[in-house]
């Protein structure tokens, strides 16, 4: 029985007075995910435990039953290997983002105002890395630009002297809580020193080379002349680096997939880090990178690669980026816009496709981006199950569920779940009515 899952970043909400007191999903028409939810069962997932708002890398590893707090190479790893770089034993890999700052060390927009093309930072990459900053370390530091200000930092030594991951984030916005990060609540954003989180000696000497890469990448960026054009045109310039979740390969493999399920896997990702995620664990890798312009020329492609992967394998993940990033911005009527588009675009042409009743699905989030926050939060987020072996749940005398949303969620007949519980769910051969 093919099974697919489904995470749409950063769904959850909370109620928004910009949607009549309902969460954008809620408030979204969504009449595919709706036809879904009547013939499934709802329920809401915790994916890390209360107080712990997950990054997606922990929240997606979670959904795929590992525990990221102590199963995870760290964030910094997972983009290194969805950006295609080769880590070896010593290496310490970082994500990063571009980011606007006073000059001073106040962070003034992490995101450099979401206007900073992948071009222009790859730009600013190669400098970075040309640039040679630790040479005289004897080790090797290398921007590598993803999508957008995204990017990864990638610091290999050069003299067999092993680096440390055990190190904090210069991202204020972000605290590493063992192999895995959290969104903290920040009131003045300013950039934060490096430093070490155990003991030892190479923790020490890595946290020192960080803090003289980003102290000598400083000039590098204030002087470039993409953001000497950006300056002009009067946009945000790329005059900082915002680095978490350092990682670094762990002495022994990782079990993939198959190896944990018995099951072969195929993963449709669009970001590096979901990526990255899909060969740590050993997936077939369907990558399809950041949308274009024609969202929903894209969604529908996507809902043919993931019908077409589901002909070969028994498990397909997707991961699909659209909701998260309005909610960052705040936008609760973008957010309902994204969501359905996803329902019209993507839900539509791959139902339409399917033999989904032969089939089982699972709908749900990594995290919860609510609107009102701007950042991720610890909210459960909601979950749909549906198709081969599900008895309609949602429609009882108790829930009344007609809708797919947050309030509906909360009270389905699944129930509040862990997030390792949800894997189970859609590998088990059938579920009691």
């Amino acid at each position: 029985m093919p099974r697919a899952l489904i995470v749409l970043d950063g769904l959850g909400d909370r109620p928004n007075p910009e949607s009549a007191s309902r969460t954008p999903l809620e408030a979204a028409h969504t009449p595919n995910l709706d036809a879904l939810a009547a013939r499934g069962q709802l329920g809401q997932v915790v994916l890390m435990g209360p107080g712990i708002a997950p990054e997606s890398d922990a929240g997606v590893l979670s959904l795929l039953g590992l525990d990221p707090r102590t199963e995870s190479p760290g964030r910094g790893v997972l983009e290194a290997l969805g950006s295609g770089i080769d880590l070896s034993p010593g290496d310490v890999a970082w994500r990063l983002n571009f980011a606007t700052s006073d000059g001073e060390g106040r962070i003034l927009d992490a995101r450099v105002g979401r206007s900073l093309s992948t071009s222009e930072s790859s730009s600013l990459a190669r400098s970075l890395t040309e640039a040679d900053l630790l040479e005289a370390d004897r080790v090797r530091a290398e921007v590598r630009s993803t999508v957008g200000h995204r990017g990864v930092l990638w610091m290999h030594p050069l003299d067999g002297r092993v680096l440390s991951a055990e190190l904090s984030n210069s991202d204020p916005f972000y605290e590493k809580v063992g192999g895995t990060g959290q969104a903290r609540k920040v009131s003045e954003p300013r950039l934060r020193p490096v430093r070490p989180l155990d003991s030892t000696p190479e923790a020490a000497r890595t946290a020192q080379l960080v803090d003289r890469f980003l102290a000598a990448a400083a000039p590098v960026l204030a002087g470039h002349s993409t953001n000497a054009r950006r300056a002009m045109s009067g946009k945000r310039v790329a005059n900082a680096l915002l680095l978490r979740s350092a990682g670094a390969l762990p002495s022994v493999p990782a079990r993939s997939f198959l190896e944990r399920t018995g099951i072969e896997a195929a993963a449709v990702t669009e970001m590096p880090v979901e990526r990255g995620i899909a060969r740590w664990l050993g997936m077939t890798d369907r990558f399809v990178g950041p949308m274009g312009p024609d969202r929903d020329a894209a969604l529908a492609d996507r809902a043919r690669i993931t019908s077409s992967a589901l002909l070969e394998h028994e498990f397909v993940y997707v991961h699909l980026k659209g909701p998260d990033e309005p909610g960052h911005d705040g936008d609760a009527p973008a957010k309902k816009e994204v969501i359905e588009a996803l329902d019209r675009s993507f839900f539509g042409p791959f139902l339409d496709s399917e033999p989904w009743e032969m089939e089982r699905i699972v709908v749900t989030a990594d995290h919860a981006t609510p609107c009102s926050l701007r950042a991720h939060s610890d909210d459960a987020v909601p979950l749909l199950l549906s198709g081969a072996g599900v008895a309609p749940g949602s429609r009882t005398a108790t829930t009344n569920v007609t809708k797919f949303g947050e309030g509906a969620c909360s009270r389905g007949p699944l129930g509040t779940m862990r997030g390792a519980d949800v894997l189970p769910l859609l590998l088990r051969p059938e579920r009691p009515a």
